[in-house]
């Protein structure tokens, strides 16, 4: 089974994507690594900072590696919080602070629309490679639903009536972008050979 470092602090990545992927490839996190340190995220689109991290990782540790960014863009909001999404509301990186945030910016507007987006970078073998997953949805006007995290409980995905937050992991699991970009990534490594 192939062995990868997934380049992410955030438990709730490593849980979600561990769960995605089965056991499929065998997953390190960055603690298994030993690595402790916080890897900047600098660039101002989704592609640079997951391709920040998964270079970082690979240049000082050298294990091929996976990394990604996740957004959310909001239509009315020009595609805010974007690359922006997890310190929207100051650099603490408060999920609440945040979705409070948006919903405030959301006051009154009548369009709704956003999408979640991940972007994955791979590198392996000195090689980089970028997979995506997009889901579309909306914003409602309150949080709903104990499950997932970040986001979740403000976005709805189109063809359902319930919030990420309220679908729990198991749908979540099987529509988000973050398990499209997951899908493509792990459709892409079963073609290498062992």
């Amino acid at each position: 089974m192939k062995t990868f470092v997934f380049a992410t602090n955030n438990t709730h990545k490593l849980e979600e994507v561990s769960q995605i992927l089965g056991n499929k490839i065998n997953v390190l996190s960055l603690s298994d690594i030993k690595c402790y340190e916080d890897i900047p995220e600098t660039a101002d689109t989704l592609e640079g900072n997951a391709l920040l991290k998964a270079r970082y990782i690979h240049e000082k540790f050298d294990y091929p590696c996976f990394a990604d960014d996740t957004g959310l863009e909001v239509e009315a909001l020009n595609n805010a919080p974007g690359v922006y999404s997890a310190r929207y509301a100051g650099e603490a990186h408060d999920a609440k602070a945040n979705m409070n945030k948006l919903l405030h910016e959301m006051q009154g507007q009548e369009n709704r629309k956003a999408r979640f987006r991940t972007v994955i970078a791979l590198i392996m073998d000195n090689k980089e490679y970028l997979f995506e997953g997009i889901i579309n949805g909306s914003i409602i006007t309150e949080e709903r639903g104990g499950a997932g995290f970040g986001y979740d409980p403000v976005f709805i995905p189109d063809g359902y009536i319930q919030t990420f937050a309220e679908l729990g992991n198991d749908i979540k699991n099987k529509i988000s972008h973050r398990a499209q970009a997951v899908q493509q990534l792990t459709s892409f490594l079963s073609t290498i050979p062992e």
